[in-house]
């Protein structure tokens, strides 16, 4: 909620609730922002929820309407789809019409993937995705993958792809993909690879409102829901870290003050 403003700032007042997308610094109790980077939350938009869902929902939002835009139809692979990005990538993928193939690390986290939109849900622990791919679409392939994981799964989604299939790597939580012929590409069948990041595509404040209002829109739609399955007292971030790297979070976290 806004405390102050400067006196230079239009469209803002004391006692709005507002949301902003950049991190930095959001461990505290009082920020100050620049009033470009913030948007207004509409009625009907809570701030537990706008906390857990700015970044990773305005991230779902660029992925599947500007760097792939998704449409109905399409047969789409969304790795580590019971995480947080993927839990929306998954309900927003199927409210667009596309049937949607997710990953996941064990059974429990299947069942999650099936309940935010998974048609089709591929266990990694015990199955190759690219197999498993081929076998769900007959051969074809999908014409995008969107990768959160980087290392792990990088080459064998290529291998998930149709020709002129766009592999997005937006994230790196099995650490940096290695460097790879680009030859690979056209041996795969003329594919198109991107390192997306939300940054670039929200930079103008044109781009920041459009995504914001199209998130806002398909939320208080009940078209995606957004999953707080865990809170923490600010005091305890570490611990929601440690947390976080064994991999006991699914959907999102928030830390409360």
């Amino acid at each position: 909620m806004v405390e102050a403003v400067g006196p230079k700032v239009k469209g803002f007042k004391p006692g709005d609730r507002v949301a902003y997308v950049d991190p930095a610094g959001s461990y505290a109790e009082l920020l100050l922002r620049p009033a470009d980077r913030l948007v207004k939350l509409p009625v009907g938009i809570s701030e537990q929820t706008a906390a857990a869902m700015m970044l990773k929902g305005m991230t779902a939002q660029y992925l599947l309407r500007r760097t792939y835009k998704v449409k109905k139809g399409d047969v789409i692979l969304v790795h580590a789809a019971a995480g947080g990005v993927g839990q929306i990538l998954c309900q927003w993928g199927r409210h667009l019409g596309a049937t949607v193939i997710g990953t996941v690390g064990s059974e429990p986290k299947a069942a999650l993937a099936k309940k935010v939109g998974c048609k089709h849900v591929i266990v990694t622990s015990r199955e190759q995705v690219s197999a498993q791919v081929k076998e769900i679409t007959k051969g074809r392939g999908v014409p995008v993958v969107y990768d959160g994981v980087g290392k792990d799964t990088f080459m064998d989604s290529l291998d998930c792809l149709a020709p002129l299939g766009m592999m997005v790597t937006y994230g790196n939580a099995s650490g940096a993909v290695p460097p790879f012929d680009p030859l690979l590409l056209t041996q795969k069948g003329s594919l198109f690879v991107t390192r997306p990041t939300l940054v670039t595509y929200i930079a103008k404040r044109e781009d920041l409102v459009r995504s914001a209002r199209e998130l806002f829109a398909v939320v208080k739609q009940g078209k995606v829901k957004i999953a707080v399955n865990q809170a923490y007292p600010l005091k305890d971030a570490a611990q929601a870290h440690r947390d976080l790297e064994a991999r006991q979070h699914t959907g999102s976290t928030i830390l409360l003050p």
